[in-house]
């Protein structure tokens, strides 16, 4: 057990002792890929030029750390991502839990192994403010992570361009997104990360972005079958829980996570690793004579 910190409130501190007891608890801590969802989403959209065309993007979020997920399992659980096919790596996220001492070289070498041609790109969860948002972003920079947090990157090839965009948490209110409006390459689609999801209430009628990815609702940890949706749902995740949505015009997806807060338990609802495959809407028709 670590030392108490009396700067740490008692309430965070119980949730750092529950932590940890439960850690102890792990009956199994390796990574199994069998245990693990890759979900493959196809995203249409009129706006994007052709050389994106089947462009993927990966996405990791909602790691937890230190709760559940132990460094040796994200080390593996790393090792297989690099070998699945992607453009682009982003991160939505919740890197950490309730305990970031002792945590902060694993995650930065896992995130360091990470590959991705065309770059990675994140940013911030309410977990990792509340843990020490300038921690996690070192790592980034250690890790070489764009840190999206209230920014926008253009993605370039050939004659196309993508905006690829990120907002800070929320939760915490670091969030703003007109920073990020007035720095849009406004000829080309956007692809916005944000943790969480009901963000895309406010990002939806902006009419400026494409496709909002998140996590945040872990899926409620519990998917109802066939309905493919949750009665659990949290703050900032009580609309879009999981899974596509469309909103007024703009695409959103919430991934399952792969890490759990507080419990465990995960009923038909397993950790997800996201690839999204963007493609362009405007279908030609060839006349045949």
């Amino acid at each position: 057990m670590k030392e108490h910190n009396d700067e740490v409130p008692q309430a965070m501190r119980i949730r750092q002792e529950i932590q940890e007891s439960m850690n102890n608890s792990l009956p199994e801590k390796k990574f199994r890929k069998e245990n693990i969802d890759v979900v493959e989403v196809d995203i249409e959209l009129n706006n994007l030029g052709w050389d994106f065309h089947n462009y993927r993007i990966l996405n990791l979020t909602d790691i937890h750390l230190g709760q559940w997920v132990t460094p040796e399992y994200l080390d593996e659980l790393i090792d297989y991502v690099n070998t699945l096919n992607y453009d682009v790596a982003t991160l939505t996220g919740d890197y950490i839990s309730y305990i970031i001492d002792g945590y902060e070289d694993c995650l930065k070498d896992s995130f360091k192994k990470l590959k991705s041609n065309d770059g990675k790109f994140g940013v911030l969860g309410n977990h990792d403010h509340w843990m020490g948002a300038d921690i996690i972003r070192e790592i980034f920079r250690a890790s070489d992570i764009t840190d999206l947090s209230n920014d926008v990157c253009v993605l370039s090839k050939g004659e196309s361009k993508l905006n690829l965009a990120g907002v800070d948490s929320c939760t915490v209110c670091a969030d703003n997104l007109d920073e990020v409006l007035a720095k849009l390459d406004d000829d080309s689609p956007t692809v916005l990360l944000v943790h969480e999801p009901d963000f895309a209430k406010e990002s939806s009628q902006t009419g400026k972005i494409d496709l909002e990815i998140s996590g945040h609702s872990h899926g409620g940890q519990f998917v109802i079958p066939k309905l493919e949706t949750t009665p659990f749902r949290g703050p900032n995740s009580t609309k879009y829980p999981v899974g596509h949505y469309k909103i007024d015009g703009m695409h959103q997806y919430t991934s399952k996570g792969l890490g759990t807060n507080s419990f465990r338990i995960r009923i038909n609802c397993k950790p997800e690793i996201t690839i999204i495959t963007l493609k362009n809407g405007n279908k030609k028709r060839i006349k045949i004579e």
